[in-house]
């Protein structure tokens, strides 16, 4: 079946490039396909392991994005609009500011540029729901005018919509930093026993891990890096694991703190301690996995039945189907 295009096209490449117009647009077309994936297969991939050899020789420069103790001071536009873009209630602020640290935004001025992002986005969304009702108005046929009811969702559904970008946004990177530190978790707390064993003290081992770990779980690696720090600086090491525990937002860190803190003051051993706990984490990562394949045949039984029903009844009723229409059609006839 000829495709009514393909003609007038074919008639057009032959009157602009001769009798072989087809064939030389046809070659042209592969040939610039060809240029365009050739460099995407000449392109090396750089192997992991000059990767990692320049992250730890980047180490002793620079620690992680966002973990230098101190940050070049800078003025801030917003802070003049500090009452109007910060919550005056103490346990909300505390609240928002809590939940951007756990998502990973640390600045100071966080919470004010979250909430100007939420006031800033649900703005636009307004003045493009204006927009569109305006337009929308204008371009309606006669005795086709939107409602008012219409016009008003129009308006304010863009509006919420950007206001909620923002905390969807946020949200969903609290929830992409808290699964790589439940990933990370078990593997640190190896590497922490290994270094306990080998006769380090407590801190150099999270130093040590920390390091391991930049490259693989770079916000645990921070969590870890910014605990060394801070008893470095001489902060009470219950008090730091404590914090440690908060930024994180994880049950399993919130106990690990209460094992070490209960191992520091009554004197057990913390080798042990690590040795029981590592191993309970490294079971729970076991359990989780195998509750995902666990659910994974339920997710999949919807789609399965959605893909594969319909064609097995066309297959089997269609042909009955189309007979029963066929002596319905020739029976009036007749």
């Amino acid at each position: 079946m000829d495709l009514p295009l393909l003609g007038p096209l074919n008639d057009l490449l032959i009157e602009a490039l001769g009798p072989f117009g087809p064939l030389v647009a046809v070659g042209g077309l592969g040939l610039l396909l060809i240029l365009l994936t050739l460099p995407l297969m000449l392109r090396k991939s750089e192997d992991p392991l000059d990767k990692l050899k320049r992250s730890e020789r980047s180490d002793t420069k620079d620690l992680i994005e966002g973990t230098k103790l101190r940050h070049k001071k800078s003025k801030d536009k917003l802070e003049k609009y500090s009452n109007f873009l910060e919550p005056k209630d103490k346990a909300e602020y505390t609240a928002i500011q809590l939940k951007l640290l756990q998502a990973g935004y640390r600045t100071k001025n966080a919470v004010r540029l979250y909430h100007f992002a939420q006031f800033a986005l649900g703005l636009f969304g307004l003045l493009g729901g204006v927009i569109y009702a305006v337009v929308q108005s204008q371009t309606a046929a006669a005795g086709a005018e939107p409602t008012t009811q219409a016009i008003i969702l129009s308006i304010l559904i863009p509006g919420a919509v950007g206001y909620m970008i923002p905390k969807y946004w946020v949200n969903k990177r609290h929830g992409e930093r808290t699964k790589e530190i439940e990933n990370g978790f078990p593997d640190s707390l190896d590497m922490m026993l290994v270094c306990v064993e080998a006769g380090q003290s407590l801190d150099q081992a999270i130093i040590r891990v920390a390091k391991e770990l930049k490259t693989g779980f770079p916000a645990l690696s921070w969590e870890y890096e910014l605990v060394a720090y801070e008893m470095k600086a001489g902060k009470e090491k219950s008090l730091v694991l404590r914090d440690m525990a908060e930024r994180c937002g994880v049950q399993d860190i919130n106990s690990f703190v209460t094992v070490l803190i209960q191992s520091q003051q009554f004197g057990t051993s913390i080798a042990e301690a690590l040795r029981v706990y590592a191993s309970e984490m490294r079971d729970k990562r076991v359990m989780r996995a195998e509750e995902k394949a666990n659910t994974l045949p339920t997710k999949m039984t919807l789609a399965t039945m959605m893909l594969t029903v319909p064609p097995l009844l066309i297959i089997l009723i269609g042909p009955s189907v189309f007979e029963i229409y066929e002596n319905l059609m020739v029976g009036p006839s007749r």
